[in-house]
C-alpha cells in the first residue's frame, strides 16, 4: 500500500535552516507528482511547495518562495524540502503528499495520499 513518511522535523532558531524529507514506498515514485503542506495549531492546512514526476516543474507558495527548495530523488524514492531563513511564522506540522498525477499545484484536491507529518518549531 502506499506509504508516506516525513523525517527531519526539529526546534531551531528563527535564521536557521532544516531539511525534511519524505520517504514514499507501495508506488511507482517517478509516476506521481509530489507536494509539501504543513499546518500551524489552530489554522488551516496551507500549501507549501509541490514538484512534478520528473522535477523539472516546481511551484511555491507565496510565503516560502525564495526561502525553501522541494526536490526529488526517484531513484531513492524520496522528496525533500529544504528550509531556509526560518520565521516563527514557519511553525507548523509539515506534511507530504502524493499527487494524483505527474503534475500537481496547490489544490490539496490535487493529491489522494498523505503522510502524517512531523513538527517543525522556529523560536524567535
Amino acid at each position: 500500500q502506499v506509504q508516506l513518511a516525513e523525517s527531519g522535523g526539529g526546534l531551531v532558531q528563527a535564521g536557521d535552516s532544516l531539511r525534511l524529507s519524505c520517504a514514499a514506498s507501495g508506488f511507482t515514485f517517478s509516476s506521481y507528482g509530489m507536494g509539501w503542506f504543513r499546518q500551524a495549531p489552530g489554522k488551516e492546512r496551507e500549501f507549501v511547495a509541490a514538484i512534478n514526476l520528473s522535477g523539472g516543474g516546481t511551484v511555491y507558495a507565496d510565503s516560502v518562495k525564495g526561502r525553501f527548495t522541494i526536490s526529488r530523488d526517484n531513484a531513492k524514492n524520496t522528496v525533500a524540502l529544504q528550509m531556509s531563513s526560518l520565521k516563527p511564522e514557519d511553525t507548523a506540522v509539515y506534511s507530504c503528499a502524493r499527487g494524483r498525477t505527474g503534475f500537481v499545484g496547490s489544490n490539496p484536491n490535487l493529491y489522494d495520499y498523505w503522510g502524517r507529518g512531523t513538527q517543525g518549531t522556529v523560536s524567535s
